[in-house]
């Protein structure tokens, strides 16, 4: 089984991202448990604005990124939050995404079908649970499945703080939520693959 987490931080590779620290407590406890993971810092790709699956421009890396979602059974969508919102990123990344749910196998069955989805966040200030609800409804409307806690956060509270990495309280909860989700979110997948769900009836 794969696992692909598409990362939206702001920061470009090779700078050091607080929520790719707080989703490697999820890919750890997957990679445990026997799951290939693949990972995609969006931030560092041409990812052009549009709501379709196809190359928008040349050089419009979101078509690679598309195969590497269509390649994997479990998703993980991992952001800062801003203003109470997901990043930028997270919200290309979606929009992009929203092509998929005009696609189909050769069978009828929605691409998202039979996949799971869980969401990261971090930030030192409130909304995880904002951008939780915002990011997950958008991916069940794609049509993938959402078990109950897939997801985990940190945030330091109110007002401005430091970053995951730099301090602050609420770590061993995080970790702990974390392979929770991965546990669940595994779980979930392994249910799916023994009784996949058909085509949408007509």
């Amino acid at each position: 089984m794969k696992a692909l987490v598409i990362n939206c931080t702001l920061k470009k590779s090779p700078e050091t991202s607080n929520t790719e620290a707080l989703f490697r407590a999820v890919t750890g406890q997957l990679e445990k448990d026997g799951v290939e993971i693949d990972v995609v810092r969006a931030v560092d790709l041409d990812i052009a604005p549009g709501v379709v699956s196809e190359a928008v421009h040349d050089g419009d890396a979101w078509p690679g990124v598309h195969e590497r979602i269509l390649a994997a059974e479990i998703l993980v969508i991992a952001t800062p939050t801003w203003l109470g919102q997901p990043s930028s990123v997270a919200k290309r990344v979606m929009e992009r995404m929203s092509g998929m749910m005009s696609e189909t196998d050769d069978d009828g069955v929605p691409a998202a079908y039979n996949r799971v989805a869980g969401v990261v966040v971090t930030g030192n200030e409130d909304g995880a649970h904002h951008v939780i609800s915002e990011v997950t409804g958008g991916l069940q409307d794609i049509g993938y499945t959402v078990p109950g806690q897939a997801w985990t956060y940190w945030n330091q509270g109110p007002g401005p703080g430091p970053s995951f990495l730099e301090g602050g309280s609420g770590h061993d909860w995080s970790r702990r939520t974390a392979r929770a989700m991965a546990a669940n979110l595994l779980g979930v997948a392994r249910a799916l693959e023994a009784r996949p769900l058909g085509p949408p009836p007509q």
